[in-house]
C-alpha cells in the first residue's frame, strides 16, 4: 500500500477506533418499573438521586439498568441483581453493574434493581418501608422482566433472582412467597408472575428468617467465614437440603461481610461468580429444556 494512502487511512481508522471506544462506554440502558412513577409515591419521581460514599441513596423512581448480552451468547438464562447497602443506600458498583456487565458477557441477561430504601441515609425519616414498598419493587422488576421476556430474548421459565446483603434479604422473601400475577389487571406488567427458577444469596440479611419449602427455587448461597452471618446462612443451607431443595453453600476463609463481586480479586473468594455460573450450568439454567 503506498504510504500516502496509508497516512490517509490514519486519520479515519482513529476515528473508527474512537467511535467503538464510545460504543462500548456508552452507559447501559435503564426501564423504570412504574412509568408515570411508584403507585402513591408518583410526585416523587423526578426527584434526583444522591451519590453517597460506596454507591447511591434516595431512590425515589425504582428502576432496571440493563445487561442483555449479543444474540449469538446469549443463552437464554436471566437474572435480576439487588445490591445491598444495609437499607440505608445501594451499593450499586461493586455489587450490581459489574456482576451485571460480567453475566451479560456470559451469555446471561442481567438486570440491576434500584429499589426503594428504607432506612435512607438522606432522608431524615424515610418513607419508605422493608415489608411494603422495598418488596413491591423487587416483585415488580421481576413482572417487567417476565412481561418483556421475549423482547429481551429471555426464557420466562428461566428468570431468577440474585441479592447482596439486603437485597439478599429481598431476594429470598419474594422466593418464599412467588404469585402467579393479576390476569385481570389492566396493567400487562401486572399480569406477570414473580416466581423464580434460582436465588442466589450472597451473604443475606436476617438468614434465620429463611423457611424454603419444597416448592422453592434451587439456591446458591454464599458468605465469609468471619461474616456473623455465615453461621445462620449454613443453618439455612440445611433447611433447604431437609426441604428437599437442590442448594450449594461456598464459605469462603478469610473473609467477612461484604466482599462484593470483583474482577480483580486474586483470593479464592474472588472465583465465587465462576463458581455460581458452574452451578448454573450444571442445574441445567443456562440451556433451554428440550421439547417433548
Amino acid at each position: 500500500m503506498p504510504l500516502s494512502l496509508r497516512l490517509a487511512l490514519v486519520p479515519v481508522l482513529a476515528l473508527l477506533a474512537a467511535r467503538a471506544v464510545a460504543a462500548d462506554a456508552a452507559p447501559a440502558p435503564v426501564v423504570y418499573l412504574w412509568a408515570h412513577g411508584a403507585p402513591g409515591f408518583e410526585a416523587r419521581k423526578d426527584e434526583p438521586e444522591v451519590p453517597v460514599k460506596w454507591g447511591v441513596s434516595h431512590i425515589n423512581n425504582p428502576s432496571l439498568t440493563l445487561f442483555l448480552p449479543p444474540g449469538r451468547t446469549a443463552t437464554g438464562a436471566a437474572v435480576v441483581i439487588l445490591p445491598g447497602g444495609g437499607h440505608r443506600y445501594l451499593n450499586i458498583a461493586s455489587e450490581g453493574t459489574a456482576l451485571g456487565a460480567w453475566l451479560a458477557q456470559r451469555g446471561v441477561a442481567a438486570f440491576v434493581l434500584k429499589y426503594r430504601l428504607a432506612k435512607d441515609q438522606t432522608m431524615e425519616h424515610s418513607p419508605y418501608r422493608i415489608d411494603v414498598e422495598e418488596m413491591q419493587d423487587t416483585r415488580r422488576a421481576l413482572r417487567v422482566v417476565r412481561s418483556r421476556a421475549a423482547e429481551w430474548g429471555i426464557d420466562p421459565a428461566r428468570i431468577g433472582i440474585l441479592g447482596f446483603s439486603a437485597g439478599g434479604r429481598l431476594a429470598a422473601r419474594v422466593c418464599m412467597a412467588p404469585d402467579a400475577g393479576d390476569p385481570s389487571s389492566a396493567d400487562p406488567v401486572e399480569r406477570a408472575g414473580t416466581a423464580c427458577a434460582f436465588q442466589v444469596l450472597v451473604y443475606p440479611g436476617e438468614p434465620d428468617e429463611i423457611v424454603p419449602t419444597k416448592a422453592s427455587p434451587p439456591a446458591f448461597l454464599v458468605a465469609g467465614f468471619t461474616d456473623d452471618l455465615a453461621d445462620g446462612l449454613i443453618r439455612t443451607s440445611l433447611k433447604f437440603k431437609q426441604a428437599g431443595v437442590p442448594v450449594e453453600l461456598h464459605v469462603y476463609a478469610g473473609v467477612g461481610h461484604a466482599f462484593n463481586f470483583r474482577v480483580d480479586d486474586s483470593r479464592p473468594v474472588g472465583s465465587w461468580g465462576e463458581r455460581m455460573m458452574d452451578w448454573l450450568g450444571y442445574e441445567g439454567f443456562l440451556a433451554a429444556a428440550p421439547k417433548a
